[in-house]
């Protein structure tokens, strides 16, 4: 676990509370000890495309596969590989346009990241599937461990929830599905290709910003917000925590339209759980609530977005509680 790799004095006085934790698995990335106080991050990641622009794809996928890392607070990757798989009911032409499309907006989105890139072998598959693998070597000073939320923290999220639905949405539109019938008597084309553009500049964002402030403002655990939505992915890291706390969630910040598409299709209950599902979503960290504030404001400086608190962690038995009076926030 986490806390034995580090050496970790107060985690292996609690190691027989902890014992079977498994913190390397269960959570974002494994974190394996290496020498000299160094370890090695790594996280492998896959998702199925979501949308049907290649080039965005590609950033999106290369902004999911490094944010498990950034997770732990590893803010320089040294290596990343993709891994993609193209449809066997492509033709060889389609293969020759769409795949180097992929490559070229991971390619593009992997500078930021300052890491290089291998290309691993594009196989054919039943589906298609991109992703690879992130790996980074750190010192030990430079990780945050994701268990040690403390009562009193305040709980951040660096991006907006409601993804899949945004994108749902602009492919029935293009499709003139029947939910987009349903849908365009409350919406015009215009209002779902800007929620689809929110959800897409969302997405493809890294979150190595997230990350360096959190080191800077002193976060105490994190995780990122993926395929479990934001309450699974809360629940899971709330599971893990060396302290008796439960983390209360009272805000979500929704991308402009969503909740209004969600209502038209009765699809609210999942998203206002939390529960709906979230691709390359935000980091949800747990930080001193001194500190809350201003890692917002700074992180709006450098990214010229939004990060948002959205709960708090309180004395419980490591689990998560939504408010019922919920604040929900329209994200533009």
């Amino acid at each position: 676990v986490y806390g034995e790799q580090l050496g970790d004095k107060e985690a292996n006085k609690e190691q027989d509370t902890h014992k079977e934790d498994g913190v390397g698995i269960g959570l974002d990335s494994s974190v394996i000890a290496l020498k000299h106080d160094l370890f090695l991050v790594q996280s492998v990641d896959f998702f199925y495309p979501l949308i049907d622009d290649p080039f965005m794809l590609g950033k999106i996928a290369l902004a999911n596969v490094v944010s498990d890392v950034f997770a732990v607070g590893a803010t320089q990757i040294d290596q990343i590989k993709l891994i993609a798989t193209a449809p066997t009911e492509f033709t060889e032409k389609e293969r020759e346009v769409v795949v180097p499309m992929v490559m070229k907006g991971f390619l593009e989105a992997a500078k930021e990241c300052n890491a290089p890139v291998k290309i691993g072998s594009i196989a054919e598959n039943p589906w298609c599937i991109i992703g690879g693998a992130a790996s980074a070597v750190c010192h030990r000073s430079e990780l945050i461990m994701p268990y040690n939320a403390q009562e009193g923290d305040a709980i951040v999220l660096t991006k907006p929830l409601g993804t899949q639905l945004a994108t749902n949405a602009y492919i029935w539109m293009s499709e003139r599905s029947e939910n987009w019938t349903k849908l365009q008597e409350r919406f015009t084309a215009a209002d779902i290709e800007q929620t689809y553009q929110i959800a897409l500049e969302s997405m493809a964002r890294l979150n190595k910003t997230g990350a360096e402030l959190m080191r800077k403002h002193d976060a105490h655990a994190a995780t990122d917000v993926t395929g479990f939505g934001l309450y699974g992915h809360a629940a899971n890291l709330a599971s893990f925590q060396k302290a008796e706390v439960d983390f209360h969630l009272d805000t979500l910040p929704i991308i402009k339209n969503v909740r209004e598409i969600a209502d038209t299709l009765g699809r609210s209950t999942k998203l206002l759980a939390g529960k709906a599902v979230e691709t390359s979503g935000g980091l949800l960290i747990c930080l001193p609530k001194a500190n809350a504030t201003a890692f917002c404001e700074e992180y709006r400086r450098r990214t010229e977005h939004e990060a948002w608190i959205v709960g708090r962690v309180e004395k419980g038995a490591r689990g998560v509680k939504m408010d019922p009076n919920l604040n929900v926030l329209s994200v533009e």
